[in-house]
Formats: structure tokens, C-alpha cells, sequence
């Protein structure tokens, strides 16, 4: 349960400081009905996006700055998280909780609907496995697509050696939220802008600034599954990268410093400050 409560607890954190910082029209230029509709939408999404919330089932009702909140959930926990993520939203003045608490609630069977918030999940895990092929210095002459679906994802296009393809689907499965990778990318003598590829030349290539290579390797990491991003310090220095701070296992040390190496435009990576 303290675990659950800590989770729990960032995830309020998050979605308060995302609904907070959200820009509204003055409210005395809107019709009551107008800001009402605009704050349980704001309330209900926030809800669809939360993996503690979103397979309950609530509801939501806002009039002149009150929140009434209706439903059943399974954890007291996740109570008190529906009720501070309305009290975030911007012109709440009260809430309202009516949320029972039901220690055998079984939320409703979804399983043949796709919600708003798996639309995003699969939008948030394609963007960030293009985002890690495209900062890869294995990715030139790639010319790969990439598609996800209830995090199933498919890897479709053309590269110029196995080593490239192998490269793209270690990257994806690596990326949190991924469940499976169909790899149907296919091997091309030549790159999609006419050159070829090697080993060599993505090894090489221009020089990049240290600044760029230490904010793409610190992403690499925040979306990997299996390295704790928060727990490593990144500095570069003329293409040479340093990491320092504590991993779980020398699995996880290891994985730290291949993605490192594998970002466009790092030298080597020196990681004798990465400890276990």
C-alpha cells in the first residue's frame, strides 16, 4: 500500500501541476454553462489519463465553481486522488466527493473500446520511438515508419544492413509503455537518400554540441523501460559522455551505456561513476 500511496502521489502531483498550468479566457467573458462544460472536461480528462483512474468509472458535474464527483472506485487512495486532481483545476472553489469506496468494485469491461486515453498512451510511445531512431546514430539511410496500437508496436520501411534493423527494435522494445515490436522493416542495399551505410560512418559524422548529445541521452533514458533516468546524472564534453549516479543492476549499467553510445554525435561514454 505504500507504494500504491506513493505512485499515487506523484501521479497527483503531475496532474495537478499539468491542470494548474493550463490558460483560460477570463471567466466573467463566459456564459456559466460555458466554464462549467470547461472544467469537468478538463476534470474528466485528467481522469482518462491517469492510469489510477482511468478504468474507473466517475462522474463529474461542475456548477459555479463547485465540483460534485459520483462514483465507485476500489481503493481509498484513489479517492483522494479524484478529489485533489478537481481541486487543481483552475475556478474550483469546492468539491464535492461522493465517491464510495467498494473493496470488490470491478470496474466496467472496456476491453472492446478504444478510450481517449489509450489513443494517447499510443501516440506518447510512437513519439517517443521515433524520437530515439532519429537521435541514433545508427539511423542514417533509415527510412522507417512508425505505427502503435494498444502498445503494440509496428516498425515498417527500409534500412541498409541487419545491424540497423536489429538496432530499431532493440530501441522500441526498450521504450516504456511498448508491449510488443513487429519488425517488419526491410534490408535495402541502399539508404533512402541514395548513399549507403556502414558501421563506420554512423560511428562518425559531424560534430554535434555537447549541450544537444546531454538533453537527447537524458530523454533516451527518461522513456526507456529499464533504466531509472532519475537516479543518473548526464555531462558531455567534447562528444565524450559521462554518467554518474546509481542503477539496480549491472544489467542496467550496461543499458545505460549502450543507449548513451548510441546518440548521434558521443565519442565514448565514461561511466565509472555509474554504480551498483
Amino acid at each position: 500500500m505504500n507504494t500504491l500511496n506513493a505512485k499515487l502521489l506523484l501521479a497527483a502531483a503531475v496532474s495537478l501541476a499539468l491542470s494548474s498550468g493550463a490558460v483560460y479566457a477570463d471567466d466573467k467573458d463566459q456564459a456559466g454553462p460555458v466554464v462549467n462544460a470547461r472544467q469537468e472536461a478538463q476534470i474528466w480528462t485528467t481522469y482518462a489519463l491517469s492510469p489510477y483512474l482511468r478504468a474507473t468509472d466517475l462522474s463529474i458535474s461542475v456548477v459555479d465553481g463547485k465540483a460534485t464527483l459520483t462514483g465507485n472506485v476500489a481503493e481509498d487512495v484513489q479517492k483522494d486522488l479524484a478529489e485533489a486532481i478537481a481541486e487543481g483545476v483552475n475556478g474550483i472553489k469546492k468539491v464535492d466527493n461522493q465517491i464510495k469506496v467498494e473493496a470488490d468494485y470491478k470496474a466496467p469491461n472496456r476491453s472492446n473500446t478504444r478510450g481517449y486515453a489509450d489513443v494517447v498512451d499510443d501516440a506518447t510511445i510512437t513519439s517517443a520511438v521515433k524520437s530515439k531512431l532519429l537521435w541514433s546514430k545508427y539511423t542514417e539511410g533509415m527510412d522507417t515508419k512508425v505505427s502503435t496500437n494498444n502498445g503494440k508496436v509496428e516498425l515498417t520501411g527500409s534500412v541498409t544492413s541487419a545491424e540497423a534493423k536489429k538496432h530499431a527494435e532493440t530501441l522500441a522494445k526498450n521504450t516504456k509503455g511498448v508491449r510488443s515490436v513487429d519488425n517488419r522493416i526491410v534490408i535495402s542495399d541502399k539508404a533512402a537518400n541514395g548513399k549507403s551505410y556502414s558501421k563506420t560512418s554512423a560511428e562518425g559524422g559531424s560534430v554535434i554540441a555537447d549541450s544537444w548529445i546531454t538533453t537527447k541521452v537524458k530523454s533516451t533514458f527518461m522513456y526507456s523501460s529499464n533504466v531509472n533516468s532519475s537516479d543518473i546524472s548526464v555531462n558531455t564534453d567534447k562528444g565524450i559522455v559521462t554518467l554518474a549516479g546509481n542503477v539496480d543492476s549491472g544489467a542496467e549499467q550496461a543499458l545505460a551505456i549502450e543507449l548513451a553510445q548510441n546518440i548521434r554525435g558521443v565519442k565514448s561514454v565514461n561511466a565509472k561513476q555509474l554504480i551498483f
